[in-house]
């Protein structure tokens, strides 16, 4: 409503299109965010999910001499997705299985596995191409899933729509979602009531790796290209898309439709600060300013909680 008057272009359909284009991987990895920061945990490996998942997958099912190339769409495909959600799981695992069974910080774990497979993603596509910067050649029914449409609907927005109602329903109706909020106000409590701290938060990083994977298949698929520089610039939008939407930093308090007004809200202001012409440096500094604001309210409001 602010910037419209300025730049009203922001409120064409095209724009609109844009818009929600760069919001549904964006929310797919948000949403997995979400389920750790109920938790009173983060994850910020998210970006080396990206990179990594995107490079092993692109290396799986590229047709310039991929060792799928000749099996043909129907093998290759499949065999990239789950390669996605592969890469994404077990990254999440190992996060997970450093934070419930060695118990090391979060921030510590997850900060170190994003530098290292990050780093990793890069050593990959340096050995297996000949310019170190992507892998190409993908089949055209995997670039359908980036940028292909059904019935005028962009498949990214029915993949994200399908996620977010599942994530919904286990937040809200499932035993595992009272449990995931039951750590996340006090996993004392909950132990003695016996819910199984450990495991409630171990699958927790798990859903937050696979939804990176997930995201992944998508930013891949647009770009039809495997990189290991995918989502680099786009961890402080997947934090800051739960924080403004109202996901508590401590813990215990969270819904995915908070986390999708928040991913809608990054997108519409990093895409209105675009047609206002602001550099990137500029848009990164709004941006910070927001979710800044959003986390210190939220602590304000875990002071009066307390109180």
């Amino acid at each position: 409503a602010l910037m419209a008057p300025i730049a009203p272009e922001l409120l064409s359909a095209a724009t609109w299109a844009d818009i929600l284009g760069a919001m549904m991987p964006l929310l797919i990895v948000a949403i997995g965010q979400t389920f750790v920061l109920i938790v009173a945990g983060i994850d910020l490996s998210a970006v080396s999910v990206l990179a990594m998942s995107s490079v092993l997958a692109a290396a799986v099912m590229t047709m310039d001499g991929g060792p799928l190339a000749t099996a043909g769409p129907l093998i290759a495909v499949p065999a990239g997705i789950l390669t996605f959600l592969a890469v994404g799981g077990l990254i999440g695992a190992f996060n997970g299985a450093c934070v419930t069974r060695l118990n090391m910080p979060p921030f510590i774990v997850t900060l170190t596995t994003m530098m290292f497979f990050s780093g990793a993603a890069i050593w990959v596509t340096t050995l297996l191409t000949d310019d170190g910067s992507s892998i190409g050649a993908l089949p055209p029914a995997f670039v359908y899933l980036g940028q292909g449409r059904i019935l005028g609907i962009p498949v990214s927005v029915l993949i994200a729509l399908v996620l977010g109602v599942a994530a919904h329903i286990v937040l809200s109706r499932t035993l595992y979602g009272r449990w995931l909020f039951a750590v996340g106000l006090n996993p004392q409590a909950a132990a003695v009531s016996g819910v199984p701290v450990r495991r409630v938060m171990f699958l927790a990083y798990v859903v937050s790796g696979l939804c990176a994977g997930l995201a992944a298949v998508i930013y891949t698929g647009r770009i039809e290209t495997g990189t290991p520089v995918l989502g680099q610039r786009i961890l402080l939008d997947v934090v800051g898309a739960a924080v403004i939407g109202g996901v508590s930093l401590f813990g215990g308090k969270g819904k995915i439709v908070w986390t999708v007004y928040g991913a809608l809200f990054l997108t519409v202001v990093d895409k209105g600060l675009q047609l206002l012409g602001l550099s990137l440096a500029s848009t990164f500094a709004v941006k910070g300013a927001v979710i800044l604001a959003a986390a210190v309210l939220d602590a304000q409001r875990q002071r009066l909680a307390a109180r």
